[in-house]
């Protein structure tokens, strides 16, 4: 395959796993899937915005200048046509890195949470993490510590875990994007250059 088709349809992936982060990230504000009666009852590794910054805004960068690789006409540079398209795929390496801290962002903050697990109302009503070392995901004995928000620990697990996937997806992604543009950027696109009027591969 063509490194600018290829990288057309890692862009055309990271979209929607994107948009699901985002959305992940905004349900964890409602611990439980219930509105919080305040901001101290939503764990505090939502407000790291793993989900919404790492995995959402600072994928949709490299996503897009991804898809656009596959349509670049770059008319080259000092007579070599290949030149423009050359420099569009190494571009591309440094957006595959943006994407890859993003995801790597998102991921640690998605493992932490879970191994830490939710905060949520212990004995008389105070708020806690009542459980430390991912022991309560062995143990759905130790569930019963968490008093409200009710549902709270499969919500949060559920969501972190989907979040802990994603990034993990796009991490993989960015960093076949990263290959995929050294290749072209060594070798060129096997795609012509539209607007010089070539026809045979750069």
């Amino acid at each position: 395959m063509c490194s600018g088709g290829c990288a057309k349809c890692l862009g055309i992936t990271l979209i929607p796993l994107a948009v699901l982060s985002v959305l992940a990230n905004i349900l964890l504000f409602f611990p439980g899937g219930k509105t919080a009666q305040s901001n101290d009852h939503i764990t505090d590794e939502v407000w790291f915005f793993g989900g919404l910054l790492g995995s959402g805004v600072l994928m949709i960068f490299p996503a897009l200048v991804f898809l656009g690789l596959k349509n670049n006409d770059c008319c080259g540079c000092c007579g070599n046509e290949s030149c423009g398209k050359r420099f569009a795929m190494f571009s591309s390496i440094l957006f595959a890195a943006i994407g890859f801290l993003g995801a790597g962002y998102c991921f640690v903050v998605s493992a932490v949470a879970i191994n830490k697990g939710p905060k949520c109302e212990v004995a008389n009503g105070t708020l806690a993490y009542p459980f430390s070392n991912g022991d309560y995901l062995g143990d759905h004995g130790l569930w019963s510590f968490c008093e409200g928000p009710v549902d709270v620990i499969p919500w949060n697990l559920t969501l972190f875990s989907i979040l802990l996937i994603m990034s993990g997806v796009q991490a993989v992604l960015c960093a076949i994007q990263a290959i995929n543009g050294l290749i072209g950027t060594l070798c060129g696109d096997c795609s012509c250059c539209g607007c010089c009027g070539g026809d045979g591969p750069v």
